[in-house]
């Protein structure tokens, strides 16, 4: 096939099934949502993206430098069922122009294979849809090696629509994200400590259409905030990317530091759960947010049995949903997997402020309410109210301020630069370069020679950063600093 002829390719989108079961009014509202958010995410890529959207599909032209970026997008995009990739050819007005054309890319697909032509048709030809399927098919058996046609079962399946003299050749077909359109089903607020749950809960609201604002508890971890930021803005990058989300950072050592002394130690994980929950009401209402998220699973840890979950919900007015509830930990992490969370959430530093003494599974409401009242609430206050809220796209911009290890950015000839990066491939130096991927640093780092000094390299350095300070912070290296070229 000769791409070098096609100077665009048209990609079809098919809504999410309950969206075309909705009332019209909703219908039409998520339709025209998706539309501006596709319009938003495709104008990031190149102004030369055409949309035009349809009462079915919305359908994008794309010249074929962006194809590929493009198509990734699509698939991350919350509303869509189907992603068809299409050829497709103008002037196409015989059913000559269009079986030489059909052939040209589709003919050497069903070779030793049976195949079938299914086609669509609007507008005033003196055709109809039967007249192409049988003249492109006896075209194509005429000019190729195959198995016959089979009307039935066959194994390569030609799909065509023809829009007037538009031909649109479908090539590929791929399952989307699926949910509603981001932004029709209001907002909110998301407890994100950056590990399997917390990234997977944002990922599950997202996906259901909620604009999903990100809040950070710092229980006292420098490589543990930079982790947070750096999913959290994967997350939105990858699935939000055509809205503004906040990122909010409430440091909560003085708060865990009250724990210690106010709080009995059975009851310590339990309260401070529900501190989080109402620090974030506290930020969710000034913000008009509606609801909360968290990542908590029935019976996964003992703040997590359905009592206590009851003793945490009761520290709030705001609505708490929890959509791993009813999921195993096998479970969850096969989404991680499937949304590219996984290696992050694996390569997270724990940081844990508070780890009770015996901690209760089953705890008293009566006990609960004493805790609370011995507790100081003014350290709470005062956590809120010094919060950090920072737009989401700007997050990776403070993580060098947040870090602490040196960065360099010109190299010397006898320096060690290793490379984190996930992909196989090595950055070029004029200097000894080591690859390492970011999840397997910690267990490599200590067999090397611990006389000398290494930098650390990834793409905005935010990785570095993270490893490089967990490495500095929970093993005691000295011997890193972060390489980020000018």
């Amino acid at each position: 096939m000769d791409e070098k002829s096609i100077k665009t390719q048209k990609f079809i989108i098919k809504f999410f099934t309950e969206i075309m079961i909705k009332g019209d009014r909703a219908k039409k509202q998520m339709i025209n949502q998706l539309f501006v958010n596709l319009t938003k995410i495709s104008d990031d890529i190149s102004k030369q993206i055409v949309l035009k959207k349809f009462f079915d599909k919305i359908e994008l032209v794309c010249p074929l430098e962006f194809v590929d970026i493009l198509r990734e997008k699509l698939l991350c995009t919350s509303g869509i069922e189907q992603v068809l990739e299409a050829i497709q050819i103008d002037n196409m007005h015989t059913l000559d122009d269009i079986k030489v054309e059909v052939n040209k890319y589709m003919g050497h697909l069903i070779k030793d294979k049976t195949f079938v032509v299914r086609a669509k048709r609007v507008g005033t030809q003196d055709f109809k849809s039967t007249n192409i399927e049988q003249t492109v098919g006896g075209y194509i058996l005429a000019n190729n090696p195959s198995n016959g046609v089979d009307l039935r079962n066959a194994d390569i399946t030609i799909n065509l629509e023809l829009e007037h003299s538009k031909l649109n050749i479908i090539t590929k077909k791929y399952y989307g994200m699926g949910g509603f359109p981001l932004g029709t089903q209001g907002e909110i607020l998301s407890l994100m400590s950056g590990g399997f749950d917390s990234t997977v809960a944002s990922y599950l609201s997202m996906k259901r259409g909620l604009k999903t604002h990100f809040i950070f508890f710092n229980l006292g971890g420098t490589a543990h905030e930079i982790g947070v930021k750096q999913v959290a803005w994967y997350l939105w990058n990858k699935f939000s990317s055509s809205h503004k989300l906040n990122f909010i950072t409430i440091s909560f050592e003085n708060v865990v530091e009250q724990i210690f002394k106010d709080v009995s130690p059975s009851y310590m994980g339990v309260m401070l759960k529900r501190l989080m929950i109402q620090a974030a009401q506290k930020v969710a209402s000034e913000l008009k947010i509606d609801a909360i998220i968290t990542g908590e699973s029935v019976a996964q840890v003992s703040s997590q049995t359905l009592r206590n979950l009851r003793l945490i919900d009761d520290a709030s007015e705001t609505l708490i949903l929890r959509p791993l509830a009813f999921m195993s930990k096998p479970e969850i992490i096969d989404i991680a997997t499937k949304i590219g969370t996984k290696k992050f959430a694996e390569a997270m530093p724990e940081y844990c402020g508070v780890i009770s003494q015996n901690p209760v599974t089953a705890g008293s409401f009566d006990r609960v309410e004493k805790e609370a009242r011995a507790f100081d609430y003014t350290v709470l206050d005062e956590a809120v109210k010094n919060m950090k809220l920072k737009s989401i796209d700007e997050v990776l911009d403070d993580v060098c301020e947040v870090g602490t290890l040196e960065v360099v950015n010109n190299l010397l000839k006898n320096d060690i630069v290793i490379d984190i990066r996930q992909s196989d491939d090595i950055i070029k130096l004029d200097c000894e370069v080591l690859k390492i991927p970011f999840y397997s640093l910690k267990k490599e780092f200590k067999k090397l020679d611990k006389e000398k000094t290494y930098l650390l390299y990834c793409d905005k350095g935010v990785l570095s950063q993270l490893h490089g300070q967990y490495l500095k912070d929970e093993a005691g290296y000295t011997n890193i600093k972060v390489y980020r070229p000018n």
